[in-house]
């Protein structure tokens, strides 16, 4: 699980990474332990994605571009889409540069990385009964 936490955890930051592939093929070992390896990925991929919105805390402020105000209008709930490659670590690095309060991110940014995961599991588990 130690790796499966580090391939999560590596691909939410912006280095690239293969997380969903290491979950299904942890799930096609070890079908039994679907919950606990979600949670790990969840927690793992979350964390990263905090790691990138920290990052965007250290770039400094200046004029908002366009696209930043749409996420400003649109606010946390964009976070949403952290699950989606490439976009959500943008997403994750504009809340930083934003300086959207941990509050507000944190519940956004887990539910997010879950749907992520939660649909590899899902289709994991449909592989294995067919």
């Amino acid at each position: 699980m130690g790796g499966l936490f580090a391939s999560a955890f590596l691909s939410a930051t912006l280095l690239p990474g293969n997380s969903e592939a290491a979950l299904a093929a942890y799930l096609l070992k070890w079908p039994q332990q679907l919950w606990p390896a979600l949670l790990i990925a969840t927690v793992g991929n979350s964390l990263g994605g905090a790691v990138t919105v920290w990052m965007g805390r250290r770039i400094p402020t200046g004029q908002m571009p366009r696209r930043v105000e749409l996420l400003q209008r649109w606010g946390s709930v964009l976070l949403l889409g952290t699950w989606l490659p490439v976009i959500g670590d943008a997403l994750c690095l504009a809340a930083g540069w934003l300086r959207w309060p941990w509050r507000r991110i944190w519940p956004w940014l887990i539910l997010g990385k879950f749907a992520r995961y939660g649909l590899i599991a899902l289709a994991s588990h449909a592989w294995l009964v067919h």
